[in-house]
């Protein structure tokens, strides 16, 4: 496969990297794509390094497929430029996520919408993603009603200039600012841009991506998003509020056996999830599952992952690998 990353110096782009490597993916070629102030350098990959190229170059390559880290702007301008030569795109960005003719896609749930046609694919937000997993299976036996989420999301779900502004404030030293406020030793209820209802744009994301995903624009859904002094995992509450009743042991069973979770769940042990055990891993990890006692049918879940792994880089080649094994990737002829 020749594999164009786009965005390929970014925070999620080396893992996109990264992943691609650890995981195997067939790359017979790798098209490293960077904004023009990056062309000519180089990244490494499987111990060699490989020059980074413009994106008009890449596309006349013609990738099989072309993995989208680059931000909603040069997604939206570039990706129809690659899937008119043939290339399958994965997009990281939120530029087409909501378009009724694009596919949202989390591999455990609905790769199978998948078919050669969709040359454009949407990965979800990094926090949309970790939850679903966590709930698909969960909505398949129970049926979800409402769900209210509270995320602790880390510098890195805002980039490499808010890890430094971090490390800056952490070391006392004085640098670039991207937040309004201090982040360190702070948390700041202020992910993304509000709208005229107070909203912000992560929060937004969490309501009408999990309609989409698993497939029910029914579900009642409100968040509220805050950014915390982490780097490498979100973190979720996540009350979850179900049409039909359920046994909390055979919960704890439908989580253990869902695909790409990881239950960890004795409180009395102190065994609960962290960002500290997702940082670098590709699952999702479950762990204060227990009944809502307030509410009929209510179910509280602690759900945390990497965020720049499972959240974004690993779910994307995980959807290129989907592509493959299924033969719905690789050039055509061109009329």
């Amino acid at each position: 496969m020749k594999v164009a990353v786009v965005g390929s110096t970014g925070m999620v782009g080396r893992v996109m990297l990264e992943v691609l490597e650890e995981r195997n993916f067939p790359v017979s070629q790798l098209i490293p794509v960077a904004s023009s102030r990056s062309v000519g350098k180089t990244v490494t990959f499987k111990g060699k390094e490989v020059e980074i190229i413009s994106m008009a170059d890449a596309i006349a390559q013609k990738p099989d497929v072309a993995i989208f880290s680059a931000g909603s702007g040069p997604s939206k301008e570039f990706a129809p430029q690659f899937a008119e030569v043939g290339t399958t795109v994965v997009d990281n960005s939120s530029a087409w996520r909501m378009y009724d003719d694009k596919k949202l896609i989390v591999p455990e749930i609905n790769a199978h919408l998948l078919t050669k046609e969709d040359k454009i694919i949407a990965n979800p937000n990094c926090s949309t993603i970790q939850m679903v997993v966590a709930l698909n299976e969960l909505h398949k036996e129970y049926q979800i009603n409402r769900l209210v989420i509270s995320t602790y999301q880390s510098v890195t779900g805002t980039g490499k200039d808010a890890v430094n502004q971090l490390s800056f404030e952490r070391a006392g030293m004085d640098g670039e600012q991207v937040y309004p406020y201090q982040i360190d030793l702070n948390c700041l209820p202020h992910c993304g841009s509000f709208d005229q209802d107070g909203y912000t744009t992560e929060e937004t994301k969490l309501v009408n991506e999990t309609r989409k995903i698993l497939g029910d624009q029914s579900l009642s859904v409100t968040a509220t998003a805050v950014r915390v002094p982490v780097i490498g995992g979100h973190s979720e509450a996540v009350n979850a509020t179900f049409h039909k009743d359920f046994d909390i042991q055979e919960v704890n069973r439908i989580l253990s056996e869902s695909p790409g979770v990881i239950v960890m769940d004795n409180p009395h042990s102190d065994i609960y999830p962290m960002p500290y055990h997702a940082e670098g891993k590709d699952a999702v990890f479950v762990g204060r599952i227990r009944r809502d006692t307030s509410a009929p049918n209510a179910l509280n879940l602690w759900i945390v992952s990497d965020n720049l792994r499972k959240g974004a880089a690993t779910n994307a080649v995980q959807i290129a690998e989907y592509l493959l094994e299924h033969k719905l990737i690789g050039q055509e002829e061109m009329v």
